[in-house]
């Protein structure tokens, strides 16, 4: 008999004891945290993703649940050079190790190279799935070659003429300058 496991809540402890697996493509707008960081709507944009559980031996020699994470998408982000989307990719690979409680969790995390979580029977996957993502997007995503010319200066003539029109504050000290002592007070 195949067991059914949900990804929204997922019994960490059974499904790494059936080394199950869990994979998926389901849409961007799905991941509301995500679909917020966009430039544009991704309605065709869908996450790829793969979770596979499985025991692996601790330092005291019992098996640890670990859960190994797969997931990517593309998606539409705001170029900081044109401010127009440009396709960004994401990709997640990594393992988690889970122990009984989230203070061990805390406390392992920090000495740990792997991430450490706790160990849950209603395992929120979709959530985490989405942190990781969210983890991927770039700081300062950009176009390799941006589609339109990135204006560098301003070209405002408005601007530029109140510019000019305005009083050079420098003038004013160099009129001082050329005074006597005791002369135009």
């Amino acid at each position: 008999m195949k067991r059914e496991f949900a990804p929204e809540r997922l019994d960490v402890a059974r499904f790494v004891q059936a080394a199950a697996t869990l994979e998926s493509a389901d849409p961007v707008e799905n991941f509301e945290r995500l679909a917020a960081e966009l430039a544009a709507p991704a309605t065709d944009a869908l996450v790829r993703w793969k979770a596979v559980g499985e025991e692996r031996p601790g330092a005291d020699g019992k098996a640890e649940p670990w859960l190994h994470l797969e997931a990517e998408t593309t998606v539409p982000l705001t170029c900081q050079r044109c401010l127009s989307p440009v396709a960004t990719p994401l990709v997640v690979d990594r393992w988690f190790r889970f122990v009984v409680d989230e203070a061990t969790a805390e406390a392992e995390d920090e000495e740990s190279e792997e991430d450490v979580l706790a160990l849950s029977r209603d395992f929120d996957l979709p959530a985490l799935i989405e942190d990781e993502l969210l983890m991927e997007i770039p700081v300062t995503p950009v176009h390799d070659v941006c589609p339109t010319p990135v204006k560098l200066s301003s070209s405002d003539e408005d601007f530029q003429a109140a510019e000019e029109a305005k009083p050079n504050p420098f003038a004013v000290l160099g009129t001082l300058r050329s005074r006597k002592p005791g002369e135009g007070k």
